[in-house]
């Protein structure tokens, strides 16, 4: 998966298609990460302690990395993933504009 935690990605499909976010989370064996403040459900948690009240509580749940392109941080657009050799070191490239990320 070339997706990395800290990457910005914009949202190709599904129901928060045309958004953009960070991912919080990658399961590379998934194939799904998740993405800060997309794809909420409302989860009813409850409660721990005695005389405590039960919640809905609003968690992120995985998307599929197959609908999720990486904004390029350069031109700020969504682009696919290209490598690059950069001396020793392995580099992840913009296929629109060329340019090198980590």
């Amino acid at each position: 998966m070339k997706i990395r935690k800290g990457d910005t990605v914009f949202i190709r499909s599904g129901k928060d298609k045309g958004k953009t976010g960070k991912v919080l989370k990658t399961m590379p064996k998934e194939e799904k990460l998740i993405i800060e403040g997309l794809n909420m459900v409302k989860k009813h948690v409850r409660p721990k302690k005695s005389g405590e009240k039960g919640q809905i509580v609003s968690v992120a749940r995985a998307v599929p990395a197959s609908t999720v392109s990486l904004v390029c941080p350069k031109c700020n657009k969504p682009t696919r993933i290209g490598a690059m050799w950069s001396g020793d070191k392995k580099m992840r490239s913009c296929k629109r504009c060329e340019a090198q990320f980590a």
